[in-house]
């Protein structure tokens, strides 16, 4: 799971920064139920940080049912991601393929990554936004 990056600089907590991209990996199917995430020590090691920093991440991830953790097995991707049927969704292609359409189209106009977060935060809290 090399995808993993952090930023010590960012106002974002480190251990936010990695739930986050967890959460983005099992939702746009980069991660699979049952795909075993790197064991806390390992991560830590490899990205330079401290052990509890990535266990509070899982921790996170667990309790919003993205991932399960048990003794042994490790922490894994729980079966059907953060939602029930999430992978199973019919929509749920489609929505990926236009999430990834409006990252080339920002990208392409050169808007930076944070930009189009803070659009989309923005049209998901906007009352107008169904119409």
């Amino acid at each position: 799971m090399s995808d993993i990056t952090v930023d010590l600089t960012s106002p974002t907590p480190v251990y936010e920064q990695i739930r986050s991209q967890v959460a983005g990996l099992v939702a746009v199917g980069a991660l699979a139920p049952g795909d075993r995430l790197p064991a806390s020590r390992d991560l830590a090691r490899d990205l330079g940080i401290a052990v509890g920093t990535v266990q509070r991440a899982y921790r996170e991830l667990e309790a919003s049912g993205v991932v399960t953790s048990r003794r042994r097995a490790g922490t894994v991707v729980a079966d059907g991601g953060a939602e029930p049927d999430a992978g199973r969704s019919p929509g749920r292609g489609a929505l990926v393929d236009d999430a990834r359409q409006l990252v080339a189209r920002a990208r392409e106009a050169g808007f930076a990554d944070d930009v189009v977060l803070d659009v989309v935060r923005g049209v998901l809290r906007d009352p107008y936004a169904d119409r």
